[in-house]
């Protein structure tokens, strides 16, 4: 729920350092104490220059080092600066203590930051039965007194003490090395240095679970690879040998992917609690409108290495293909790459991260105007045009006195990389502007606590994806057995009813039946004609539609279509005029039909694996048979009856092909056989056509325990 820090809306520790750094955007004054606030872009509101989105908002002048009197905008603000300049010295830190204030509100009022050192560790007195069923686990406490406290005052927070100097090292990250080590993930003389993320990447409790370890992660991933033989699967390693990052995709997700893989979100839910895995996902939206995921990993490492690594990881098992848009959340190695890895990818910001981020910076925004809040989400979710947001917007902020929030002005500046409307030329399958795609985070909502290890982590995770595969036949059924019911008499509205799932339909139905309520003028006559379309309602919000009389497709300056891959209202108001029977079959894309699935796409992926010439490498081959595997397989699991024929069918062409491959000689027998044609195994052996050139299988020797089913000396009985 929102406002429980437990349930993931709480601040995230290392959220982009970009827009965590615009609360250190402080600047020198002519006082001793250091003023935060300062605008972060000049006349932001209102259409001033478009930084990058992920440039260093915080100049040169900047401090780096924290000092007495420091002065933030809020406590996660100093939290923020303390984690960068954690970061730059090479030490781990945590809030070691913080204090409210009295009353009915108990408002926070003071916070202290603590190097992960500091203290001494206690040892707890056990009995012998406790201690030998409890593993000792190692301290990272060494009565380091390094810190920085700060207190409100007023609206806004100083810096009251500060002790900058560390008893130990600094640079090597003994804390990493402890849980890593007693997860099994680290030997006992190992060292890491650090690499560079935040304290979130190497003081998460539970990285892999209580009681999780290296080996169980690796056993699981030897286990799916034997059960499927297209699962893919890598672990990355640093220098010294030990696990770094590890990443894998069963073959249903790479299927999935070149089916719905135009349209990727990375999601990293689970830095909105530092209690989580580092689990990670590559995940998308198929026919139904339902969640599809094309890869895990579990990413210890948040450096640019890492996400290079991984990405590229990705990529490869993908196939090579990189999708048209990627969402993720905001940070500085991520974006850098993203840069690297999808070149030619539209890489955008998750404007709900930005939202709830937002929601944490207005605190008491929100608290003093209550409507503020819904008032900033509908000017971002539900505006129509950039003339309409940047007017709203505006409104929004003089409104309520907010020109100087840095936090806005930051997000305004940034407002190309995560508002929509200015990213509508490019597909990012969304449907809706308030429509949300499940996020891991639902997930670690309904599985996940504190106490979960890893295999329980796995195995829900793995129930979870059967679920969705479940709901996925079952929409497909749904669609198949049951006809979508139609509003009107229009051919085009049943031609939609006749091509798209029931889920986009509903999308489009509601695009059709809107497109009746508008007035349309035509403003230019030709073979490329022009259309203006307004409701009577709202006179200023114009669209402009062109329809090109020679190929029968229209372009709408809302660009609805390209963002979702829907026709939009405007579009449809047009060719209701023009040409009511039916629409063109470009703008029915193949990812929104019934027919997204079927083998075409996979038949046209095989051959993109013929033309590479399969005779060259082992994987060449493999790729192309396991194309088949997953062809026989998704027709295969249809019905009972379907799966019990195609698992009778597989087992003999698995025969074959040992008895080939002791027996290469007979290979030109067996010419005739294609287990894609409507024709078993046993009616081709028995077909009487066949030339009888070598001696009949009599059965298997007594001694043979397999007596014919899947016996490797098959070849040798004859």
């Amino acid at each position: 729920m929102e406002g429980e820090r437990a349930e993931g809306d709480e601040l995230i520790d290392d959220y982009v350092d970009c827009l965590m750094s615009l609360d250190t955007n402080a600047r020198a004054g002519p006082s001793d104490a250091l003023i935060l606030g300062a605008p972060v872009v000049e006349g932001a509101v209102g259409g001033g220059t478009e930084p990058d989105a992920m440039r260093d908002f915080a100049s040169a002048e900047d401090p780096k080092e924290p000092v007495l009197g420091m002065t933030f905008e809020s406590d996660e603000a100093a939290k923020a600066f303390y984690n960068e300049y954690a970061r730059r010295l090479g030490f781990p830190f945590r809030v070691g203590r913080s204090r409210r204030s009295k009353g009915t509100e108990e408002v926070v009022v003071m916070k202290r930051f603590v190097c992960s050192r500091e203290g001494v560790y206690k040892k707890k007195q056990t009995s012998p039965d406790e201690a030998t069923r409890k593993r000792e686990r190692m301290s990272m406490r060494e009565g380091c007194n390094a810190m920085m406290e700060v207190v409100r005052e007023s609206d806004h927070w100083v810096v009251s003490k500060l002790e900058k100097a560390h008893n130990h090292d600094l640079g090597t990250c003994s804390t990493k090395v402890g849980y890593l080590r007693a997860r099994g993930l680290l030997g006992g003389s190992d060292k890491v240095t650090m690499l560079g993320p935040d304290e979130m990447a190497f003081l998460r409790q539970n990285v892999l679970g209580e009681g999780g370890d290296a080996q169980g992660l690796i056993d699981y991933l030897k286990k799916a690879q034997a059960n499927d033989p297209a699962f893919s699967h890598a672990i990355q390693v640093d220098k010294n040998g030990c696990v770094v990052n590890v990443f894998w995709a069963d073959a249903r997700a790479k299927a999935a992917y070149r089916h719905f893989g135009d349209a990727v979100t990375f999601d990293t839910s689970y830095k909105k609690n530092k209690y989580m895995m580092p689990f990670v996902t590559f995940s998308g939206v198929n026919h139904h409108l339902q969640p599809v995921i094309f890869g895990c990993a579990f990413l210890m490492e948040e450096t640019e290495f890492s996400f290079v690594w991984l990405f590229e990881t990705w990529l490869s098992a993908m196939g090579g293909k990189a999708p048209c848009s990627l969402v993720t959340d905001q940070n500085r190695a991520m974006k850098a790459a993203i840069v690297k890895v999808f070149p030619n990818s539209c890489h955008r910001f998750c404007k709900w991260n930005i939202l709830s981020r937002t929601k944490q910076k207005l605190t008491h925004a929100y608290t003093e105007h209550p409507t503020l809040r819904d008032e900033l989400e509908s000017c971002v979710l539900e505006s129509e045009t950039i003339p309409t947001f940047e007017t709203k917007w505006t409104s929004i902020i003089d409104k309520y006195d907010l020109r100087k929030n840095s936090w806005l002005q930051a997000i305004y500046s940034i407002r190309q990389k995560w508002i929509p409307l200015y990213l509508m030329d490019t597909f990012f399958a969304e449907i809706a502007p308030t429509w949300k795609l499940e996020t891991m985070n639902d997930f670690y909502k309904k599985y996940f606590n504190t106490k979960t290890t890893l295999e329980v982590f796995l195995n829900q995770f793995n129930l979870s994806m059967a679920s969705q595969y479940e709901d996925e036949a079952k929409a497909d059924m749904d669609t198949y057995l049951n006809k979508a019911t139609t509003k009107t008499a229009s051919l085009i509205e049943k031609q939609a009813a006749s091509t798209y799932t029931k889920a986009i339909f509903s999308k489009f139905q509601e695009e059709f039946t809107e497109s009746l309520g508008f007035i349309i003028q035509k403003t230019s006559d030709g073979c490329i004609s022009k259309y203006s379309i307004r409701k009577d309602e709202d006179p200023t919000e114009t669209f402009y539609v062109t329809y090109n009389a020679s190929n029968k497709m229209a372009k709408c300056s809302c660009k609805y279509f390209e963002f979702s891959g829907i026709l939009c209202r405007h579009i449809l108001g047009v060719y209701i005029i023009v040409d009511p029977r039916t629409l063109p079959p470009d703008y029915f894309l193949r990812r929104w039909t019934r027919k997204a699935r079927d083998d075409d796409a996979l038949l046209e992926e095989n051959n993109n694996y013929d033309d590479e010439d399969p005779s060259q490498s082992i994987t060449s081959r493999y790729n192309v048979l396991c194309v088949d595997a997953i062809r026989c397989a998704e027709k295969g699991s249809g019905s009972e009856a379907v799966y019990k024929a195609a698992k009778d069918i597989l087992q003999k062409a698995y025969q074959e092909i040992i008895a080939y491959e002791r027996n290469p000689g007979r290979g030109s027998q067996r010419d005739a056989i294609n287990i894609n044609e409507d024709v078993t195994i046993d009616d081709a052996m028995n077909d009487q056509s066949m030339p009888d050139s070598g001696p009949k299988f009599s059965g298997c020797p007594p001694d043979c325990r397999k007596q014919g089913q899947f016996c490797l000396k098959m070849s040798d009985h004859f």
